[in-house]
């Protein structure tokens, strides 16, 4: 497997269309940005333009470095731009991953979206990339975010206490969560069943 060639793959289902992120998304994404609570419980502040510069470079070169696969979300429903995501610090050694640093705007959230986001990412994880173990983590207030990782049939793991300092100087606990390769057939069939090929 080539994987720079497999981390620049396009995704998309009825929903949704992923398409590797690039240096030009910048200014779909800056837009969104704008918004002060995509960056509440991050450790960027990308409402400002330089830091989302930086942000997007850094996902480049994980992924021509072969350990990150990086998107930019397109909502099918909407005809928008709608933020980006990513499938980061994939070992294949170790066949694990995790899926995170994903913000969609606000008009976006509680619509579906994200669910047909994570159908995409957890099976290009799985069965593409045949990794098994995809991992999660949230800040531990982010309530929205934990409740959206357990309704995706992940399992909550533990809390790692005073993990990671945010970009306000805030250091958050960190709650991770996973499925296993072993449990993916059972969440794709119930969880995911509307993106099913019939």
């Amino acid at each position: 497997m080539n994987i720079k060639i497999v981390l620049n793959t396009i995704l998309e289902n009825k929903r949704v269309l992923l398409t590797p992120l690039i240096k030009e998304d910048i200014e779909d994404l800056w837009v969104l940005s704008q918004d002060s609570e995509l960056s509440k419980f991050a450790n960027k502040d990308l409402s400002i333009y330089t830091e989302l510069e930086k942000y997007i470079e850094s996902a480049i070169q994980q992924r021509e470095a072969g350990t990150c696969a990086v998107w930019k979300v397109f909502d099918k429903l909407s005809g928008k731009v709608a933020g980006t995501t990513r499938i980061a610090e994939i070992s294949l050694h170790d066949e694990r991953g995790q899926i995170g640093w994903t913000w969609i705007g606000k008009e976006f959230q509680g619509t579906g979206l994200n669910k047909a986001m994570k159908f995409e990412l957890l099976q290009f994880g799985f069965e593409t990339l045949r990794l098994n173990r995809i991992e999660f983590k949230a800040d531990e207030r982010n309530l929205q975010s934990r409740k959206a990782m357990l309704k995706i049939g992940a399992t909550e793991e533990g809390v790692l206490r005073q993990h990671l300092k945010l970009h306000n100087g805030y250091i958050r606990n960190s709650i991770y969560f996973s499925i296993l390769k072993s449990e993916w057939p059972n969440v794709k069939a119930t969880v995911f069943e509307e993106f099913l090929e019939r």
